[in-house]
């Protein structure tokens, strides 16, 4: 017996997964902004910190990276409130996800502070600036030009990652075909739709970034 393709019922709920869709956009962004934030700390860390901070941001870094990122989410949103600690699931989330790339940050970060040229931090010393100003107004943006193309790949990245917010029951996308799927058990056509928004929004977050590396490009 043949299998008869049918997505009207997918049409009729595609608001669902366009609304799934925004969600997961909003956690990437969310995250990857936080993640950020602790991956510059743990970078200026790790790359001129005092010896005890080193170690802590390595330790930091070694963890993070060598447990799966399933494993984290399940343990921020289940064990935290056995320790006292309660936040909703999206906050749980975003949280998880954030200190996740965060560790993979400060190693792109990290190497896009020792790709900064010395004479930099020698010319602005020379003029008068602070190392606070030197590292805000010199290293900083030249650095992250340096790793734009990484964050980029860091952002799709997490996008696509949150397809594992469904574990936790957060109404993204991946959730949202779930929920579609049960109620109609058009499996293959939840599932290819979901898979093509996933395509085509992958595919206009890496051509917004190029265009946003080609602006920001330095002039040769």
């Amino acid at each position: 017996m043949g299998y008869t393709l049918n997505f009207s019922a997918v049409w009729r709920s595609f608001d669902l997964l366009l609304g799934g869709l925004l969600l997961s956009l909003e956690l990437a962004a969310a995250a990857l902004a936080l993640g950020a934030v602790i991956g510059l700390a743990v970078a200026f860390a790790l790359a001129g910190g005092p010896a005890p901070l080193r170690r802590v941001a390595g330790a930091y870094v070694t963890l993070i990276r060598n447990l799966p990122i399933l494993v984290l989410i399940l343990f921020t949103y289940f064990a935290l409130p056995q320790l006292g600690v309660r936040i909703d699931k999206i906050q749980s989330f975003v949280l998880t996800l954030a200190v996740y790339s965060g560790a993979y940050l400060a190693e792109v970060f990290r190497a896009g502070l020792l790709s900064v040229p010395r004479g930099v931090k020698e010319a602005g010393l020379a003029i008068g600036l602070t190392p606070m100003q030197i590292r805000t107004s010199l290293v900083l943006p030249l650095m992250l030009r340096n790793v734009l193309p990484s964050l980029s790949s860091t952002l799709i990245s997490l996008f696509k990652d949150t397809s594992l917010a469904a574990a936790i029951a957060v109404p993204e996308l991946t959730f949202e075909a779930r929920k579609i799927n049960v109620e109609t058990f058009r499996v293959i056509e939840v599932w290819m739709v979901t898979s093509a928004l996933y395509v085509v929004t992958c595919a206009v977050l890496a051509a917004l970034m190029r265009a946003l590396e080609r602006r920001l490009a330095i002039p040769k």
